[in-house]
């Protein structure tokens, strides 16, 4: 069964594309810095479902590679952004979004 999909490709867009909207809508309607952070993780675990169900069904490797590069973002991402958020909670006392932007000098 090699280059055969278990699972329809489709199948494998329409649960992206779900993930993605679900990260959108975190990042769009929540005001908590680590519910955004959370919600842009699933943004690119969305992309790494695309790239190895493409990966699988057109027998390439570089979805894999690609989804291993994206793996590695997204941890210096979010190493990155809660080390900003525990130094603004720090200096600010809440993590609000809308309250830390009146922070700027």
């Amino acid at each position: 069964m090699t280059g055969a999909l278990p699972v329809a490709l489709g199948n494998y867009v329409a649960l992206a594309s779900v993930m993605f909207f679900i990260g959108v809508v975190g990042v769009l309607v929540r005001r908590n810095p680590l519910v955004m952070l959370m919600s842009i993780e699933l943004m690119f675990n969305a992309a790494n479902v695309l790239f190895m169900a493409f990966a699988r069904a057109w027998l390439q490797n570089a979805g894999q590679i690609f989804a291993f590069l994206v793996i590695t973002v997204a941890a210096a991402e979010a190493a990155i952004g809660l080390a900003i958020v525990v130094a603004v909670f720090r200096s600010a006392a809440t993590v609000d979004v809308d309250e830390v932007r009146s922070l700027h000098g």
